[in-house]
């Protein structure tokens, strides 16, 4: 494998990576509703700030979500919507793994 393309791919794995949690999960689906403070997203996923504040980093060092500090509290957004195809791909492959899971039984 070339060096530019295994580049190329370890970026996408660093990308494909912080999403593979849940909880990250949650917050890109409630920010696609709007932005959202840490402590409204720390209400809503019921974990301690610092948790909450790990997750966020690691989507905001991907460039999957963007910060605006506004007073003391700091209001998170999508950096890239586009995030949102990739996640209608994912509906599609459970859909598919469903209808044959459904078809073996």
């Amino acid at each position: 494998m070339e060096s530019r393309n295994l580049k190329r791919l370890q970026a996408r794995a660093r990308i494909v990576h912080a999403l593979a949690h849940p909880t990250r999960l949650f917050i890109i689906e409630e920010l696609t509703r709007g932005e959202r403070c840490v402590c409204e997203l720390t209400a809503m996923i019921g974990a301690d700030i610092s948790t909450v504040s790990k997750h966020l980093s690691i989507l905001k060092n991907e460039a999957i979500i963007e910060d605006e500090k506004r007073g003391l509290k700091v209001y998170y957004h999508l950096a890239c919507p586009c995030i949102l195809n990739f996640f209608t791909c994912v509906e599609g492959v459970l859909r598919a793994k469903s209808e044959k899971q459904r078809a073996a039984a």
